[in-house]
């Protein structure tokens, strides 16, 4: 990531169905301070309702996090989501953004992300599961019958 262009960009579909974005952002440490991050956004049409967002800095640790996709998608355009993620545009150099605010016990990051290309994959992720179909592939017979067994215990 060293000569990080923030936007750069690639989308992928691999042979399982599942989307991949893989970004360079910006994390923002101050009002002229930032730090190059790459952001790889995965969606799985088994999990449709999640995005899967992999945040890491070139020779540095890496960080999991799993966002509604509902939240994700109308982040870009209204304020949306509460506690640990927020998600609300932004503008920044004349370019259309969102930032992006993750918080775990007393920490908290802020990140600004390309809205172009994010909008782009999710609406890609859409196209894969549209909005309001993300529990029909759930077989509710089987899913409340285990619900409703007695709990066995785990033998190794």
């Amino acid at each position: 990531m060293s000569g990080n262009q923030p936007d750069r960009q690639a989308r992928r579909t691999a042979s399982d169905g599942r989307a991949e974005l893989v970004l360079d952002i910006e994390r923002v440490l101050g009002l002229a301070t930032r730090q190059a991050v790459r952001a790889e956004f995965r969606f799985d049409p088994e999990a449709p309702w999640v995005v899967s967002v992999e945040l890491g800095i070139e020779g540095g640790p890496h960080v999991l996090w799993r966002i509604g996709r509902d939240l994700l998608h109308q982040g870009l355009h209204s304020v949306s989501g509460l506690g640990d993620v927020r998600i609300w545009p932004a503008r920044s150099a004349d370019r259309a953004t969102a930032r992006l605010q993750l918080a775990s016990r007393d920490m908290a990051a802020l990140f600004e992300l390309p809205v172009p290309p994010l909008a782009e994959w999710l609406a890609h992720t859409y196209e894969l599961v549209p909005a309001g179909h993300e529990l029909n592939e759930i077989d509710w017979d089987a899913a409340t019958a285990d619900l409703l067994q007695e709990p066995r215990a785990h033998c190794d």
